[in-house]
């Protein structure tokens, strides 16, 4: 099967065989694994005192009075250091020594790799992720390697609009206000996964799309499942420039 190659004005200019890591089964139950995996290494450890809720002089006061017998404070009634009283130790604390960093095969997270690549070139999948697509002509896409030398904001808002994927960029950048105490602590909005840029080498491109909301860049080195499949599901909207998409199968086949 031949791809097109699009140039900066989103026209055709020549033709690539497709990589045969597209012909991967798309696996999203591997896929789940590698990005929950990812997930798990930035989570923090945590943990609780010892001696919480433990740092009172509360005794029982035995049997007979006509009372339950849980500890209360010296010269009151009111309760404490019980696990059922108000300022009491917990029963089953977290502890900070709970493994809670999960880790994948390496041949495992290389075979997620290659199915999140597979499904970017499935268009249901995409458009099923809720990509707006419908201005794309055909999956995937691949531009011409000048791409990777672009460094002004505009130049790279004309190339999204040429290809089509604008109107993607604009969904994701939401405008709704998160609820709950999320707002007070950094994450106001929550910001949607738009376009994902693969090149292979930074020219200034980076620079270029830093400023544009949802869209990301990265070089086919360091392509991840999180990356090609946020949030566990595969289908993401990518858009590859020609030496990275000859790339692939040398980078992430199957014998490597």
């Amino acid at each position: 099967m031949m791809v097109p190659v699009l140039n900066m004005n989103g026209e055709q200019v020549e033709e690539m065989e497709l990589p045969r890591i597209f012909q991967t089964p798309i696996r999203p139950d591997v896929i789940w694994r590698a990005v929950i995996a990812l997930q798990s290494h930035r989570f923090q450890p945590q943990g609780r005192d010892p001696l919480a809720g433990k740092r009172t002089t509360a005794e029982s006061w035995g049997v007979n009075r006509g009372l339950s017998r849980v500890p209360r404070l010296r010269d009151s009634r009111r309760a404490a250091f019980g696990v059922g009283t108000v300022g009491g130790h917990q029963a089953f604390p977290p502890t900070s020594i709970k493994r809670i960093r999960k880790e994948i095969n390496k041949k495992e997270r290389r075979l997620a790799i290659r199915s999140a690549i597979a499904a970017t070139a499935v268009r249901d999948l995409v458009a099923k992720r809720g990509h707006d697509i419908h201005a794309v002509a055909s999956l995937p896409i691949v531009v011409e390697d000048k791409v990777e030398s672009l460094n002004k904001a505009r130049e790279a808002r004309d190339l999204l609009t040429r290809l089509g994927v604008w109107p993607d960029v604009e969904r994701s950048d939401r405008k709704k206000i998160r609820a709950g105490r999320g707002k007070m602590r950094g994450r106001k909005k929550k910001l949607g996964r738009g376009p994902l840029i693969v090149i292979s080498e930074d020219r200034g491109i980076s620079k270029a799309f830093s400023n544009i909301p949802g869209v990301e860049v990265v070089k086919v080195s360091d392509l991840n499942a999180e990356l090609l499949a946020p949030g566990a599901r595969p289908g993401r909207l990518v858009i590859w420039t020609k030496n990275a998409f000859a790339t692939l199968d040398e980078i992430w086949g199957e014998k490597n």
